[in-house]
């Protein structure tokens, strides 16, 4: 891993919110480079250009920094899932916008969702509850668009909706490790195509016929 960069000088005064962001970004990039469990609070602190009770007055521990970190990076997820689905009413829009929301997550988060996929501290029950809880929600959001599009059952839309999530974010995870050899839109094009081959299998149940993709 690589080290994270220069501490930041001490003695500027922020507002407690200013002072909170600095925080967080500074233990951003001490758990990108580290991992948590060799993350250390002097390092975090050093890094953000604080003294350790400044930083302890914010967060009482190393957990609750983790934490902070993980509730804002799977809300950028989910918010990035949401706009894919309201974007249009085309279901194979939605696919490729919602693939399209994953892939560009990893791209333009690389540490970010490394943190939140990757972490040696996934296992823990409260980083486990949180990403569990990111996955029904943007399983639930695909799900409800199954729902009413496609006439299947709660518990068979959601189903599908968890595999879409599953396949999104499992071929986005590959994709990263091997950042280069396709490119980014190639890549999500390949995906979703997939998807839809099995999706559009269901008939819609609103008066207009779904058109599927051109051929490539």
């Amino acid at each position: 891993m690589t080290a994270p960069s220069a501490a930041k000088p001490r003695g500027t005064r922020l507002p407690r919110l200013a002072r909170r962001r600095q925080l967080l970004d500074a233990a951003m990039e001490v758990f990108v480079a580290r991992g948590y469990h060799a993350a250390a609070m002097d390092e975090i602190a050093e890094r953000a250009g604080v003294s350790k009770p400044v930083l302890y007055q914010h967060f009482p521990g190393k957990q609750e920094l983790y934490l902070a970190l993980l509730d804002e990076s799977v809300e950028q997820l989910i918010d990035g899932v949401r706009a894919a689905l309201r974007s249009t009413t085309d279901n194979w829009q939605r696919v490729t916008a919602t693939f399209s929301a994953y892939f560009g997550y990893v791209a333009e988060h690389k540490g970010t969702f490394r943190l939140v996929f990757e972490s040696d501290f996934t296992n823990d029950p409260a980083v486990r509850e949180r990403l569990d809880t990111a996955d029904r929600k943007c399983a639930d959001m695909i799900s409800q668009v199954i729902k009413e599009d496609a006439g299947v059952a709660d518990d068979e839309a959601h189903l599908l909706g968890i595999s879409l999530v599953g396949m999104a974010q499992v071929s986005a995870r590959y994709w990263l490790s091997t950042v280069g050899s396709i490119p980014r839109e190639a890549a999500e094009q390949l995906v979703a195509r997939l998807a839809w081959r099995g999706i559009s299998g269901w008939p819609l149940t609103a008066d207009q016929p779904e058109q599927p993709p051109a051929q490539a």
